[in-house]
């Protein structure tokens, strides 16, 4: 396997890959192994000022898993993530300001890792924060995890829009009602005996618990998941490229001027592991 030096970026989440550039990131056919158990382990990794075009990003993603594709964008299996009125995504990228774990409302497994490179930064702001899920498991106390096993929430697409969209017009609210909403357990037992939380911006309300109990219990979560001695916020350089792991990292862009531009270019790596 590939040896491969590292730098942490905080003291829960994040390390930066060093001495890696575009072309050992097409040539070098152990740095894909050597990565996948850095993410493991690390759960953010950065290669600063990489400047992968598209098709090495793709390159090297597929070393990695089975990718996403959308027939939207030039290359399939590169999302480009903008408020550009022309990018067919755009208004559903509103709420990416707020802590999500992506795949919460997909009929298949959530995405085992998320890939971003840098394109066009913000002049201010715009940042990518992250923060571990899996930490967050550990922290819980031994009668939290008794009774966090138990639970299970509702994720609805109208939860997440609703951030965006306070005051929704009778056609958003019945376009977001015909989403089918996804019933999850709050702690997701992956098959590497790993254990994390199931929170975020998705989450509706707890099955079995008030309306009000479950939305304090879920938003207690968030917040003591996502303090800022537990958060890696990311500020980014034109070339820089990120990749995290999906399934036990919750992650959210940092306000800016959404009038300028901001382009990142996205790979998703396929999940193979539904929550359960």
């Amino acid at each position: 396997m590939a040896v491969i030096t590292v730098e942490r970026l905080s003291e829960h989440v994040g390390v930066e890959i060093l001495g890696v550039d575009v072309e050992r990131l097409r040539a070098d056919d152990d740095l894909p192994g050597a990565c996948t158990a850095a993410l493991e382990e690390y759960g953010v990794l950065l290669f600063r000022e990489l400047h992968a075009d598209d098709e090495s990003q793709v390159e090297f993603c597929r070393k990695l898993g089975s990718l996403a594709k959308s027939a939207k964008y030039r290359i399939p299996e590169v999302t480009e993530i903008s408020f550009d009125p022309a990018n067919p995504n755009a208004e559903y990228f509103r709420s990416n300001d707020r802590w999500h774990l992506d795949g919460c409302l997909d009929a298949v497994p959530p995405p085992k890792a998320g890939v971003l490179s840098a394109h066009v930064v913000a002049a201010q702001g715009g940042e990518t924060e992250f923060a571990s899920t899996y930490n967050a498991y550990e922290a819980l106390s031994s009668a939290e995890k008794e009774r966090f096993a138990k639970l299970r929430v509702v994720h609805t697409f109208e939860a997440v829009q609703r951030h965006s969209y306070p005051d929704p017009t009778p056609e958003q609210l019945a376009e977001w009602a015909s989403r089918p909403e996804r019933t999850h357990p709050l702690v997701w037992e992956q098959r590497s005996g790993r254990r994390s939380l199931v929170i975020g911006s998705t989450t509706s309300h707890v099955v079995g618990l008030e309306a009000a109990e479950g939305r304090e219990l879920l938003d207690e979560l968030e917040q003591r998941t996502t303090t800022p001695d537990r958060v890696l916020r990311h500020t980014w350089t034109v070339g820089d490229m990120v990749i995290w792991d999906n399934r036990g990292l919750v992650h959210r862009a940092c306000e800016f001027d959404r009038s300028k531009p901001r382009v990142m270019h996205r790979t998703t790596l396929l999940g193979d592991e539904p929550i359960q």
